[in-house]
């Protein structure tokens, strides 16, 4: 067995590190543990004795039961044992395909999408049958296309809504067509839901949660909750004996989490601190949205784009004759400012710029982008 090699995770990881800017980064800038233990006015000093307090022993391997309680209050009707908490939302990501796929099983997955579940599913014997959103309609998905691609050897509809890297938010309506139409041939529907709560206007993007007997939702703390250092994430069903099996296959991974971070997650859960958590998540990216939109709506001439409904992210088609990568290059060894490239999503002409970081910062990064842009012919 042999894995893809994962471009966009490692690029980050190389680089994010040693560039004077990030614009990599899909998140907001995350929170401190100390802004963390002090919202919603409490005294840090006495939240962290409690922590002090923790043995630092193995968790329970699932979760435990009060982060899991936070995590089912979220989706309506989950009970306890309808949650595993995972290592962050890649290995929720993981685990479920892991359990789910077989040798010669077809997955229908939206594109352009965070790239994890495409590189896992030939490693796991299967076929990917690509659904393109469509530029020209604003990232729209088309559903009747997705009835023309499902078929009886679809085990698999993959999702992320929001949507990385377009940002584009899919509702209520969508959801229950795109399970009506797994419900057709019986195939799953996972939805990556990790950007929920990051919304532009404030309203929190519909889950595909309840809606249908087999959907895997995965989350977790990285994204909308900029916590993406305490790794926790979950994978939720309705299917309870399906979770009980990721269970088992958790055993043989991280086995369980950090007891400080089952602590720490389980406190940003509280209904209150998520409120609050996921506000400052909202307002950096209302605060910074402009800035970025003011940036690229001046350049036509290089800049087509919707602006996101969610995330921190603009995904922006330019029009200079260079692939992705090569510019995401220039602009790092150039400028010291790190972007993702489209061809990291499987498209080229396109870079994904990351807008969480403070305002300062990112008009330093955007002068530097435009610097080199600015040496390069249009098409």
């Amino acid at each position: 067995m042999k894995l893809r090699p994962f471009l966009m995770e490692r690029w980050q990881s190389v680089y994010e590190h040693q560039v004077a800017c990030n614009l990599s980064e899909s998140g907001v800038h995350p929170m401190s543990l100390r802004e963390l233990l002090a919202i919603n006015d409490g005294t840090v000093e006495t939240r962290l004795e409690r922590l002090l307090d923790t043995d630092l022993g193995y968790s329970q391997g699932n979760g435990s039961i009060e982060l899991r309680e936070r995590i089912a209050a979220i989706y309506p009707g989950a009970e306890l044992d309808s949650v595993l908490v995972t290592h962050g939302g890649a290995e929720a990501n993981f685990l479920a395909t892991l359990r789910l796929l077989e040798s010669g099983d077809e997955v229908v997955i939206m594109l352009p999408n965070y790239m994890q579940i495409h590189g896992l599913v030939p490693t796991w014997g299967g076929s990917i049958t690509p659904w393109n959103l469509v530029e020209k309609n604003g990232w729209e998905a088309d559903l009747g296309e997705l009835e023309r691609l499902v078929t009886d050897k679809t085990k698999l509809i993959l999702i992320t809504n929001p949507n990385n890297p377009t940002g584009r938010c899919f509702d209520s309506p969508f959801l229950d067509r795109l399970t009506a139409i797994a419900g057709k041939v019986g195939a799953w529907v996972l939805a990556d839901e990790i950007y929920r709560g990051a919304e532009v206007d404030g309203n929190e993007t519909p889950s595909v949660w309840g809606r249908y007997e087999r959907v895997l939702v995965t989350s977790g703390l990285s994204k909308a909750y900029g916590l993406p250092g305490l790794r926790a994430g979950w994978v939720v069903s309705p299917d309870i004996d399906f979770i009980n099996t990721l269970w088992s296959y958790h055993d043989y991974s991280s086995i369980c989490s950090s007891p400080l971070t089952m602590a720490l997650a389980a406190f940003a859960l509280e209904p209150k601190n998520r409120s609050v958590i996921l506000e400052r998540t909202r307002g950096i990216i209302r605060g910074n949205l402009p800035i970025i939109d003011n940036w690229a709506s001046r350049r036509p001439d290089r800049f087509s784009y919707r602006p996101p409904d969610a995330g921190a992210i603009l995904y922006l088609r330019y029009h200079h004759a260079i692939g992705s990568t090569e510019l995401a290059e220039k602009i790092r060894t150039e400028e010291g400012t790190l972007v993702v490239p489209g061809d990291h999503f499987g498209m080229e002409s396109f870079l994904r710029l990351g807008f969480g970081s403070n305002e300062i910062e990112l008009r330093d990064a955007l002068q530097r982008v435009e610097k080199v842009l600015d040496g390069l012919s249009p098409q």
